[in-house]
């Protein structure tokens, strides 16, 4: 058994492409139309996790509610100096700034998308 991908309800699917191609370098991989909706396909660097943005042709003008069942989504960086980097390049804030969360070095930030899901981004002392 393989584990295949998440999906998310996204408000804006251009903002929520962005987001997630240009910082966390995620490739759309397939667009598929339903009866109500488009599913966006994107697919981490290595191609073993996909997250799956749905866009609803009705969509709320408020947007979705997160809900307080959905924690976050994880992604590892090499280097948190190089990932804050590119966030204050595209414009991005983190949530939570990075802080030693082991007291061993291992870095951990988060961030939110355009729709208020929280990512957290780990940089591990070894992986």
């Amino acid at each position: 058994m393989k584990f295949l991908h998440s999906m998310i309800r996204v408000k804006n699917i251009e903002e929520s492409l962005k987001f997630y191609t240009e910082l966390f370098n995620m490739k759309l991989t397939e667009k598929r139309r339903l009866d109500d909706c488009w599913l966006y396909f994107l697919s981490d660097e290595t191609n073993t996790c996909q997250i799956e943005l749905t866009y609803n042709d009705e969509t709320p003008d408020e947007g979705y509610t997160v809900g307080n069942g959905f924690g976050h989504f994880a992604f590892g960086v090499d280097s948190l100096e190089e990932f804050t980097q590119k966030i204050n390049k595209l414009g991005y804030k983190y949530l939570y700034e990075p802080f030693d969360l082991t007291g061993k070095g291992s870095l951990i930030a988060f961030i939110q998308d355009p729709d208020g899901y929280e990512i957290e981004i780990i940089e591990k002392v070894e992986w």
